[in-house]
């Protein structure tokens, strides 16, 4: 059983194998009530191979089993796993997100470079994003990509922004109805309609509190600049 606590929550895991704990290293704890305890199937895990045949290792496909279960129950704490990459500067966190390949990892290296130990990564691939007296955060996880970027950290939600290729750098604000639409298209839809109900009332209330942004950039130094000036103005 391995207990660890991401995004102000206790997490309490029946994992199988070894591989959750040493992959959670970072974010164990010791707690007595757990806010939330997770377990997955044998069922589950094989169709987690089925779906995705290039991993073969069971602790890894029981892992991101159990990122999908905590996904699932998170509504019930005003929270959603979110695909983006969360950089933090100035006590601010902006998430980024694209499709994958658009470049989001060597954006936010771009940041690293071009302003230092003023950023960290909050994490690299799939944040957690919770409200928390009506103010939105975004929370680092064990689960933070291929390049394992980011840690246990957080930082309040300043900005989303929808990253894409481009020739020039541009950032410009999104309506909310493009909002709605590509948010949606980043995070996991309970199919409990109770939890379902909740995730989506969360998802409005995202979109009333944090301003979106469509980044057109190229992998230039400059790019960070632009998205900075836009992205966190006097920050």
């Amino acid at each position: 059983m391995v207990r660890i606590r991401v995004a102000e929550l206790n997490i309490e895991i029946d994992n199988r194998y070894p591989f959750t704990e040493k992959f959670c290293r970072g974010f164990l704890a010791e707690f007595a009530v757990p806010d939330l305890k997770i377990a997955v199937t044998e069922a589950d895990i094989a169709a987690e191979r089925a779906a995705d045949p290039y991993h073969n290792d069971v602790g890894y496909l029981e892992c991101i089993c159990i990122y999908r279960a905590i996904a699932l129950q998170l509504p019930r704490f005003d929270a959603m796993v979110f695909h983006a990459a969360v950089i933090a500067k100035g006590g601010r966190a902006v998430a980024f997100a694209a499709h994958s390949g658009t470049g989001k990892s060597t954006h936010i290296a771009l940041w690293q470079q071009e302003f230092g130990d003023a950023v960290t990564v909050v994490n690299g691939d799939k944040p957690i994003f919770r409200r928390i007296d009506g103010r939105w955060y975004a929370f680092g996880t064990p689960w933070r990509g291929k390049e394992s970027l980011g840690g246990n950290s957080f930082a309040p939600l300043a900005a989303i922004c929808f990253l894409e290729r481009g020739k020039e750098n541009s950032v410009v604000p999104v309506g909310d109805d493009v909002a709605v639409a590509r948010l949606f298209s980043q995070t996991l839809l309970p199919t409990e309609l109770l939890m379902a109900d909740k995730h989506l009332s969360l998802l409005d209330d995202l979109i009333l509190k944090t301003p979106t942004y469509l980044l057109h950039c190229n992998m230039e130094p400059e790019a960070a600049h632009v998205a900075h000036a836009g992205l966190l103005k006097g920050n």
